[in-house]
């Protein structure tokens, strides 16, 4: 049995992963908490799934890699700086493995792994992501890096810029521009998570997209990353690519 602990409980994906896995035949729940106050509640768990907030992340993940608990974060907010303390506290307290994936929805991996096919093939991409108004980060760690396996699957294959002749802009209205590929971010009450790569050259198009209906959705990546993090083979794995024989 994995013994796991759940940062974010209470929380509507926290909620869930407490009930995958307690509904799994190889984990047990060791603790779910929400406060900083009450980590050590989680201590004796091999592993501690972090759904909570950008400003909770990093303190959360310090606190694991110190007590050498395996971490699986879905918590977003991760930019190089904060990947690269991820990898001092590694380099620092041997013993754990952090698992950080933008998007556990096994669905929503193999679309950005299409959107990287195709991308050389066309002129032009831009992606387009909608959630709900809840949601803390704009654009969201998926549409990020989608927009990033892009611009480096256009970079190997050689590929001339986008084309874009806007020079008068209302600020905003062009989107976000992520490693040189525009992303546009919906919050729409109603919706959950939802992403679309829009492709385009001459004479087609070509559209992926992905929607997650619910939260539930999410946990068999969830339960995947919880049962393989300990065996990673490297210290700090991003995405769920590598788990899912993709990278």
């Amino acid at each position: 049995m994995i013994k796991v602990g759940v940062f974010g409980a209470q929380g509507r994906m926290g909620s869930e992963v407490v009930k995958a896995v307690q509904g799994a035949g190889d984990t047990e729940l060791v603790a779910g908490v929400d406060t900083a106050e009450e980590r050590d509640a989680v201590r004796g768990a091999d592993v501690v799934v972090d759904f909570t907030h950008p400003d909770a992340v990093m303190d959360n993940l310090r606190w694991l890699i110190e007590n050498r608990v395996h971490a699986v974060v879905g918590t977003t907010g991760f930019d190089d700086a904060r990947l690269d303390r991820v990898r001092e506290l590694l380099a620092a307290n041997p013993g754990a493995n952090v698992l950080i994936a933008p998007n556990f929805g096994i669905a929503a991996v193999l679309m950005m792994s299409f959107a990287a096919k195709a991308a050389p093939y066309f002129e032009s991409t831009e992606i387009i992501e909608l959630h709900h108004p809840n949601k803390a980060d704009a654009p969201s760690g998926t549409a990020s890096r989608t927009a990033e396996l892009v611009a480096a699957a256009r970079e190997r294959a050689g590929s001339a810029p986008m084309p874009d002749a806007t020079t008068a802009e209302v600020p905003g209205a062009r989107g976000a521009d992520v490693a040189g590929v525009r992303v546009h971010a919906l919050r729409i009450t109603g919706m959950i998570a939802h992403q679309e790569v829009v492709f385009g050259t001459h004479g087609e198009t070509l559209r992926i997209r992905h929607d997650s209906m619910n939260r539930e959705s999410f946990m068999p990546g969830v339960l995947l990353g919880v049962r393989r993090v300990a065996g990673l083979p490297d210290r700090l794995t991003l995405g769920l690519e590598p788990l899912l024989g993709l990278d």
